[in-house]
């Protein structure tokens, strides 16, 4: 230990990028903050990993006491630690983790006072969070182009012009609908439901789920259905 003693102390964090989908629209979900500084601003939904966890466990810690849900999908998408970040020395990895916010909404943790907002309207945030909001949307971007992953978002049964909206929100485009249910509907990867969601439109669109035998054959599909996009863009 005597060879560390003269090292900087630095705290290892972890920050989540908590995002859902209501159907229509991408939200993200804040909470708080209960301590100081900053505190009772906004804030993403962060902790400290402990000595026994890797941050990766740590993120999971922190997603399941804010929701009480576990097994999300979740992923690493960046690590922030510009010096003055914090008032300490704090080096936070981020995660961005994707729910279905219409079925999760009512088990929130109100210790947090936790809620959602609409991705692109939501409040200000505390220290770098923003830059860590937009580091999450671009590796959503990139790796949805390449994998289904957008399905976490959806819940068990969803309709095509569900599908659709959320592409068109992730990627900020307007599809041709009629073109992209084509392209959609001959990869294969939906099975077809008899049932129609009636709620939503006059005739009922029909509803489907997704055809996990199939679907890793198919993973690159997706990016023939999208137009020309940048990562870049915000």
């Amino acid at each position: 230990m005597d060879f560390y003693k003269n090292e900087p102390q630095t705290l290892l964090a972890v920050d989540c990028v908590i995002l859902g989908f209501n159907g229509e629209s991408l939200e993200i979900l804040l909470v708080k903050r209960g301590i100081a500084p900053e505190r009772n601003k906004w804030s993403l939904m962060g902790g400290f990993v402990h000595e026994d966890e890797s941050p990766e466990k740590a993120a999971s810690r922190v997603l399941k006491k804010l929701t009480n849900l576990e097994d999300l999908y979740m992923e690493n998408c960046g690590i922030f630690g510009e010096p003055g970040r914090e008032e300490r020395r704090v080096v936070s990895i981020v995660y961005f983790a994707l729910i279905d916010a219409t079925q999760y909404r009512h088990i929130l943790s109100e210790e947090y006072e936790a809620k959602w907002f609409p991705l692109d309207k939501h409040p200000k945030l505390i220290f770098d969070h923003e830059d860590m909001i937009s580091t999450a949307k671009h590796t959503l971007r990139t790796k949805a182009a390449l994998y289904p992953i957008l399905f976490e978002l959806l819940p068990e049964k969803f309709t095509i012009p569900q599908i659709a909206s959320l592409y068109e929100c992730v990627y900020n485009i307007d599809l041709d609908k009629r073109n992209f249910s084509r392209k959609l509907l001959s990869s294969g990867l939906l099975i077809k439901l008899n049932e129609k969601d009636k709620e939503n439109s006059r005739k009922g669109a029909f509803f489907y789920r997704l055809n996990m035998d199939i679907y890793k054959e198919k993973i690159m599909s997706f990016l023939r259905y999208l137009p020309s996009w940048s990562v870049d863009e915000s």
